[in-house]
């Protein structure tokens, strides 16, 4: 029987999507690892006292200084010259890398830190009570968006975070998705065998904040990549090198419908329109990474025709 490092036991919800990620990443990583974790739901219902999930070093940072604390134990082991004994991973929600964690993930960035980031990103505060973070899209529902009978919800995009780790000079960004265990688990091998900081980001449903059904987890999350609004890719050193095509774009109502947090621009009058601007931001996702796989542009330029 395959031995796991993230362990069976925890108290995630059923259908969570970062707790697969985390089993995914470290599994890949191997025991040779030393992991930080931010405050949040990973930390939460991994490392309950006196049970823990992590067959590998872990060590609970607070909600802001994953990365800070993963850039101390790398100098620490550089200083003992026993950096060829571990490799570091830093973790931590979407909240605790776009918002809370920001500063000290760009310190980690900026000093070139030998240390791998991921962000398990499920697009709110799960933990707190599905707040939203910078990486919330648009028109979600959230327990601190703007409510009413004139509200859609969240009103801004998400937060651009592979760009920001770009333009800190990191050598290798990428995006992954639970729905794509063996592409994400490629890309953590990737990434540790490089020199310097790395960021992963992570795209891991959370049935209870998406308000979608726990079986549907990798469906959903296979829906967010074909249709756009989750674009998979690797930069390195600033460039976008690979991406993962879509041979069939399916359009966004498809990802929508299957959650909760959406359910409004199903019911509101007005909602097509919003639903429109939530394709755009898809489409526009296609054109910038070139999505479209060599028959499905084929398809789309003939139709235009």
């Amino acid at each position: 029987m395959e031995k796991h490092l993230f362990l069976a036991g925890h108290t995630a919800c059923y259908g969570c999507g970062e707790a697969l990620g985390a089993r995914l990443v470290v599994d890949a990583a191997g025991p040779n690892i030393i992991t930080t974790d931010a405050t949040g739901c990973l930390e939460v219902f991994s490392s309950r006292w006196p049970q823990s999930a992590w067959a590998v070093p872990f060590i609970h940072s607070l909600f802001e200084n994953s990365a800070a604390v993963a850039s101390g134990i790398e100098v620490a082991l550089r200083a003992m010259g026993r950096q060829e004994e571990a490799k570091v991973i830093a973790q931590g929600g979407d909240g605790g890398t776009a918002d809370i964690g920001l500063q000290c993930l760009s310190g980690m960035l900026e000093r070139g830190h030998d240390v791998l980031y991921v962000c398990y990103d499920n697009e709110a505060y799960m933990n707190t009570g599905v707040q939203r973070s910078g990486l919330t899209p648009y028109d979600s529902d959230t327990r601190t968006s703007p409510f009413g009978r004139a509200s859609w919800g969240n009103r801004y995009r998400k937060k651009d975070m592979p760009a920001i780790a770009a333009a800190h000079g990191a050598p290798y960004i990428a995006t992954a998705s639970v729905a794509y265990p063996k592409d994400l688990q490629a890309k953590v091998k990737k990434a540790l065998n490089i020199v310097g900081p790395k960021y992963l980001q992570v795209h891991v449903p959370c049935p209870l904040g998406w308000k979608s059904d726990p079986a549907l987890t990798i469906k959903v999350a296979k829906l967010a990549v074909e249709t756009g609004l989750y674009p998979i890719f690797e930069m390195e050193n600033g460039v976008v090198t690979k991406v993962r095509k879509i041979s069939s774009p399916k359009p966004v109502t498809e990802y929508l419908k299957l959650q909760g947090r959406f359910a409004h621009l199903f019911k509101k009058s007005g909602g097509e329109e919003e639903i429109k601007k939530i394709q755009q931001i898809a489409d526009e996702n296609i054109r910038k990474y070139g999505l479209l796989s060599e028959t499905a542009a084929a398809k789309v330029s003939a139709e235009k025709e």
